[in-house]
């Protein structure tokens, strides 16, 4: 009888630990992490999500004097909920954002292709003037993903061996 029980118990805590990896491993499928398009080519959103849906991140974007130079805004607050994103940035030259929409998984295959995941929401773009007056415009975007390399890709291409 005691065997008996034991190896049930043995069963149930085997059980736990593949139940808790395989749901490690489906929260690592959906590492939302990465670079995505922004307003215009050549510009974009970068999101990181940390441990504890933290998220951090920055937006990098032609300046509006100068187009051959980029701004960066980086996160003042951000939000991350189950799909949910929201955040603003920090005012830079008079310029800052305020986005609030969701992530999904987009029309790419892989990971290594374009809009793999998509954010879709809306971006308010606020500016002011030397007079401190604050005019806002918005606007619904999708920001689509970058294309990844896989692990594997990028050790081989920095010429690294798989283990």
């Amino acid at each position: 009888m005691k065997a008996l029980a034991v190896a049930m118990l043995l069963a149930a805590t085997l059980a736990l630990g593949q139940t808790a990896q395989q749901q490690k491993r489906a929260a690592s499928a959906d590492d939302y992490s990465g670079t995505y398009s922004f307003l215009e080519e050549g510009e974009f959103v970068q999101i990181n999500l940390e441990e504890g849906n933290r998220l951090t991140g920055f937006i990098s974007r032609y300046s509006d004097s100068e187009k051959a130079t980029f701004v960066d805004h980086f996160f003042e607050k951000a939000e991350f909920h189950d799909h949910d994103i929201r955040f603003s940035t920090r005012k830079v030259h008079g310029t800052w954002f305020e986005f609030k929409g969701a992530v999904s998984r987009g029309p790419g295959a892989t990971r290594n292709a374009e809009a793999y995941y998509v954010i879709k929401g809306t971006l308010t773009q606020y500016t002011s003037d030397a007079k401190q007056a604050v005019a806002a415009k918005e606007r619904e975007v999708t920001f689509r993903s970058f294309p990844q390399d896989s692990e594997d890709e990028a050790e081989d291409k920095a010429g690294g061996t798989r283990r």
